[in-house]
């Protein structure tokens, strides 16, 4: 009996500790499920309707803040633009996505001033490269910066563009923007829509004012023919069987490099930056697939942005042979479809994208042992 009563409780303790595991393992996996999906939604994140329920209600007061105005160095708060509808856009210089959508900012701010409303970009990074970016563009809207310290609380855990639209009161009036689609379209929204006081004005004018009456406020017409709502940027990479965008780059000796010198041979491109830490993990890694397949049909090239110098140092440190060539800004990566670091394409004889784009270093890593 002692035997088997040793048994029975050492039985139940086991399938105890099991039951404790799966339950806790649960836990985890839904917990992973929950990070996964808010993930991929601030990862797509060009759907303002996707995103509302992770930002501030409609009728939110927005929270205070003070920062540091980009031309005059003074404090620039919330409070200084009650009585206008505001345009919150968490921006920063570095963001692939807010240089792309730059322009059609800029090119909005006429229209944006005629119904009241104003921008102000709460910007990352140094003065100098919001200047840079601002004088590129012909951006004349203010910009706070942010420096040293944090975002206003409702951005800090959002990527960059984001936007909220707020209203005369300092509350939120539409749901949150996140994404190179979603924040034009909220921009073009504070165009296309006029706040409830002034759409009293514009009644009070039609019905009290000499003429004939008119039905209701007049919608004005955009700048431009095409809507930036039915702007579609590709950004998840280009598919198998697509030409590989051409490029004639300079290398960090300025010395010229043309992918279509390459032809008949398979590339094994990759997107990186000076300042991305997988870039860096993932450098001696390619500096071995470069050595080991330096006398076969796999070439490697590196495509970095940012500082010349930087990028040459990094490169004399490592030791790279392979070319390593500077794009400006991230405008090949935009003809790439894409605008994270590190990603590779493995492009074949012939010129065409061969397989789907990989992201990360272990991916790139996959991607070049199939070569």
């Amino acid at each position: 009996m002692g035997l088997l009563s040793l048994t029975f409780f050492t039985t139940v303790a086991i399938v105890f500790v099991l039951y404790l595991v799966v339950k806790q393992q649960g836990r985890l996996l839904l917990g992973l499920d929950k990070i996964e999906a808010r993930l991929g939604m601030i990862g797509e994140g060009e759907s303002a309707q996707g995103c509302a329920e992770h930002g501030l209600a409609i009728g939110t007061p927005f929270p205070s803040f003070a920062l540091s105005h980009l031309l005059t160095g003074q404090e620039i708060r919330l409070e200084d633009f009650r009585g206008k509808r505001l345009l919150l856009v968490h921006w920063s210089p570095q963001c692939g996505f807010c240089d792309i959508i730059a322009d059609d900012l800029a090119r909005l701010r006429p229209e944006l001033l005629d119904q009241n409303v104003e921008l102000l970009f709460v910007a990352h990074g140094s003065a100098e490269k919001n200047r840079e970016l601002a004088n590129e563009h012909g951006l004349k809207y203010p910009v706070a910066l942010i420096g040293e310290g944090k975002a206003p609380e409702p951005f800090q855990n959002l990527g960059t563009p984001a936007a909220y639209l707020l209203d005369e009161e300092g509350s939120v009036a539409k749901p949150l923007a996140v994404g190179a689609e979603a924040v034009p379209r909220l921009v073009q929204e504070a165009v296309s829509s006029e706040s409830p006081s002034s759409q009293l004005t514009n009644q009070r004018a039609v019905t009290d004012g000499p003429g004939p009456k008119s039905k209701g406020p007049v919608n004005r017409p955009l700048i431009g023919n095409k809507s930036l709502a039915d702007s579609k940027i590709q950004r998840n990479g280009l598919k198998p069987g697509t030409p590989a965008p051409a490029f004639v780059l300079p290398d960090v000796y300025g010395n010229p490099v043309s992918l279509e010198s390459y032809r008949g041979r398979r590339v094994l491109l990759v997107f990186s930056d000076p300042h991305c830490g997988p870039c860096q993990e993932l450098a001696p890694e390619l500096i071995r697939i470069h050595r080991e397949h330096v006398s076969n049909n796999l070439a490697v090239i590196m495509v970095a942005r940012g500082d010349l110098e930087e990028n040459r140092r990094r490169v004399e440190e490592h030791e790279m042979e392979f070319p390593v060539v500077i794009q400006e800004k991230w405008k090949l990566s935009r003809q790439y479809g894409i605008f994270d670091t590190p990603v590779g394409y493995l492009i074949d004889e012939k010129g065409l994208i061969a397989q789907d784009v990989a992201r990360g270093l272990t991916s790139i890593l996959s991607l070049a042992a199939s070569a």
